[in-house]
């Protein structure tokens, strides 16, 4: 792995290139950073029931909650990005994670459903700094495959932790009431800024920080959307997330309202989609040893697609029941565990000199997207065609991108 040579701040370890606790500790650091984004917008979801009951609100309403979250994810990234390339990753990533604790602390106090909304769009855009911040200090320290190969591992934890995180708030439902969660989620928050301010130096050196304030940043923009393959790669980025936002949102209507699972059952299928991101994220690291990043992400979008031809023709027609519409979701889900960290990396390998830039772009559209596709399921309907249908226009689109604006054939990176 190539490494960047890091620039010391008060937590960086006298005469190291690394922060406090190497390799692993660098990698479980921004695991936790990048997790807290899934964490803060579905850890809550089955909650959702009783936060309607307690606050007299309906279903509707409650639900904005979650789109106050996702609002503020994508504007905080957008926001924070270029500020972090001009003033470095440190204080905006210890700032944004305090404003973080803070506003989930006071969602233990809400009044009422308005107060709650405004709480939720701060947590957002708390946690918001985490994500883009955590990008751009792999972009700041990796070059060429190590980018894929560390963002596969973090991928791997942005991928699983949308699934994994209404479990454990149905965990903390157990003990507790709604209002718990939060108080979890804001435990969680002082841990990682803890082990943040402690472990983690300055990435980005004073000499490859941007200046000229808004209208460099314009100019940042500007150059990014006119670089016609890295908005084809964030795209591609971004669709690919959306299959698992339109898993985690449709799931539980398929296979327990339609095929009848126990909540049981249930969570044990949904751990299965999860191992199969997990697998994705471990083969991609020993792949990219023999292969390209191009290479991966070119023959996992296309085993994707077919994968998710499968999911709408056996959904559709009803063969094979629960299997066959579980199978072909699971290949799915493995397959987009080897195309997410790959399109990102190569994205942000781009334009290594505006990381903190290219980072909001890429998360912003992740979870964008991600906001329109979740819904999406539920308007068309709950049966397994409806998540089918979305899974497969989704990675159709994707190759689409792929083909004719990537153009994976002429890839190149801009250092």
């Amino acid at each position: 792995m190539a490494a960047r040579r890091l620039s010391h701040g008060p937590s960086a370890a006298p005469g190291s290139t690394e922060p406090y606790g190497g390799r692993l500790g660098l990698v479980l650091l921004l695991g936790s950073l990048v997790a807290l984004g899934p964490l803060t917008t579905d850890m809550y979801l089955p909650a959702l029931p009783a936060i309607t009951s307690e606050l007299h609100a309906s279903p509707a309403a409650v639900q904005l909650t979650l789109t106050g979250a996702l609002a503020g994810l994508a504007l905080g990234q957008v926001l924070v990005g270029p500020l972090s390339d001009a003033i470095g990753r440190r204080t905006p990533l210890l700032a944004g994670v305090t404003v973080h604790i803070v506003a989930s602390a006071l969602c233990l106090l809400a009044p009422d459903l308005a107060v709650l909304d405004v709480l939720r769009v701060s947590q957002g855009l708390g946690a918001a700094t985490s994500t883009v911040i955590t990008m751009a200090i792999v972009r700041d320290l990796f070059d060429g495959a190590a980018v894929a190969g560390l963002l596969s591992r973090l991928m791997l934890v942005l991928g699983v932790s949308p699934i994994l995180a209404p479990t454990l708030g149905g965990i903390v439902l157990a003990r507790s009431s709604w209002r718990g969660v939060f108080a979890v989620l804001a435990v969680l928050s002082l841990v990682i800024i803890v082990a943040a301010a402690y472990a983690l130096p300055e990435t980005l050196p004073d000499e490859r920080r941007r200046t000229g304030g808004l209208p460099s940043t314009l100019r940042d923009f500007t150059r990014l959307l006119g670089d016609r393959a890295f908005v084809g790669l964030i795209l591609l980025a971004g669709l690919a997330m959306s299959t698992i936002f339109a898993f985690v949102s449709g799931s539980p209507f398929v296979f327990q309202g339609h095929f009848g699972m126990s909540e049981q059952e249930f969570g044990y299928a949904f751990g299965l989609g999860a191992l199969g991101l997990v697998l994705a994220g471990r083969l991609n690291v020993r792949l990219l040893r023999r292969r390209s990043p191009t290479q991966v992400m070119t023959r996992s979008f296309a085993a994707a697609a077919v994968a998710g031809g499968l999911l709408l023709t056996c959904a559709t027609t009803g063969f094979g029941g629960m299997a066959g519409t579980f199978v072909p979701l699971w290949l799915v889900l493995f397959t987009v565990g080897f195309t997410l960290p790959n399109a990102s990396a190569l994205a942000l390998s781009r334009h290594g000199e505006v990381a903190g830039t290219a980072a909001a772009l890429l998360g912003a559209l992740q979870f964008g997207i991600g906001a329109v596709t979740a819904p999406l399921v539920g308007v068309i309907g709950t049966g397994p065609a409806a998540m089918a249908s979305v899974i497969a226009l989704t990675l159709a689109i994707a190759v689409v991108v792929l083909v004719a604006v990537v153009r994976p054939w002429r890839l190149t990176t801009n250092g």
